[in-house]
């Protein structure tokens, strides 16, 4: 069987089970990328820089790594193409485990799966158009094919007015962009990016955020990314995976995540991306009611479009608006309401299980005089 047959052909069950388990789960027959059991300890370290991670990656989504500095990221995404070899657990591609491939088929996985870098790794001697082309001078294409091929990603990417410039003459958005036309070459079928934005402004990390979906859309790539950044996978991402000391501590839809964040990882990541109270707030805010007119402050994150008029006829009293804001991820509304209810005839707790009907995510802040 040739290397590029090897990454089409499924793996034959071996067992009853492993059929019944395809049959019944069809998140695992749809899987692009599926981690079971990994594990990955590097020479000379007592913790695992990776432990237990079971993971599905869909194809065509754009999934997103996050975590804090040291999770396990990097080494988590470099098992996809095998520059980092797990130390137990394994890696499949297409239904594939990828552990046994020997040169010629790595060469073929790594063709298959493009990857592009936060400092862009570009030929400083070489133009845009022979720092594209290079990856398929070194596989032997022929001549007419690459300068199709390279004008074709130049024009993908927005640069075929700089393919005679030299990387020194760009600015950082348009290296990036090189990298990722020159990750296109192979036509692979997954785009790995490690933190392709982090040495990006916002305006440029927003624009190269709109190549990387439009390239998703309408070339059908399973994208898997890293970054430390939640807006970006606000942003970008279909779904997502929280890595903390390397495992696994939440996963899910991303508005999922975002609204309803279990781990206090997820929340600590998360914290950047909150409303923060205005200072006049924080200021008159007491832990107790300094009289019985007092008001009790709530915040809520709600997921949808809550109807306001039967929330606040459910708290009873009067309530006013503080703060609050929705956000869009996907095809889901996020909010987050600050409210001061006054004058309720409830209690703070029963003010809590009342807002619980509404969502689960509710705290009382405080009171206010």
């Amino acid at each position: 069987m040739s290397s590029a047959n090897a990454l089409r052909a499924p793996l034959a069950p071996r067992e009853p089970a492993r059929a019944r388990e395809h049959a019944l789960r069809p998140d695992v027959n749809q899987a692009h990328v599926r981690f079971i059991g990994l594990a990955k300890t590097y020479p000379g370290q007592r913790q695992p820089a990776l432990h237990g991670i079971d993971l599905n990656i869909r194809r065509g989504e754009i999934f997103g790594i996050i975590g804090r500095s040291g999770a396990g990221k990097s080494s988590l995404l470099r098992t996809i193409n095998r520059l980092e070899q797990p130390s137990h657990g394994r890696v499949l591609i297409d239904q594939v485990d990828i552990a046994p491939f020997d040169e010629t088929q790595l060469v073929a996985l790594r063709r298959r799966i493009g990857m592009i870098f936060q400092h862009f790794n570009l030929m400083s001697a070489k133009t845009v158009f022979q720092n594209v082309e290079l990856p398929l001078k070194v596989a032997g294409v022929a001549k007419a094919e690459r300068q199709r091929k390279v004008r074709e990603l130049l024009e993908l990417v927005g640069l075929e007015q700089k393919h005679g410039v030299y990387p020194a003459q760009l600015s950082g958005g348009q290296k990036q962009r090189v990298g990722i036309a020159r990750a296109l070459v192979h036509d692979p079928q997954i785009l790995l990016c490690d933190e392709a934005t982090s040495a990006l402004d916002p305006e440029t990390t927003a624009a190269i955020l709109d190549l990387l979906r439009d390239i998703n859309q309408r070339l059908g790539l399973t994208i898997v990314l890293i970054t430390h950044e939640m807006a970006v996978i606000r942003e970008i991402c279909h779904r997502v995976v929280v890595l903390e000391r390397g495992e696994a501590v939440e996963q899910g839809e991303v508005w999922q995540v975002f609204g309803t964040p279990r781990h206090a990882v997820t929340r600590s990541l998360l914290a950047p991306l909150q409303a923060k109270l205005p200072e006049s707030l924080q200021r008159t805010l007491q832990a107790r009611p300094g009289h019985p007119e007092a008001a009790v402050v709530l915040r809520l994150h709600v997921l949808g479009e809550p109807d306001l008029t039967a929330l606040w006829h459910d708290l009873g009293g009067r309530v006013t608006l503080l703060q609050g804001g929705v956000d869009i991820i996907g095809s889901q509304a996020l909010g987050q309401l600050i409210l001061a209810v006054r004058g309720s005839p409830h209690s703070a707790a029963q003010l809590l299980e009342r807002a619980r009907r509404w969502t689960t995510d509710v705290e009382v802040l405080g009171h206010v005089d």
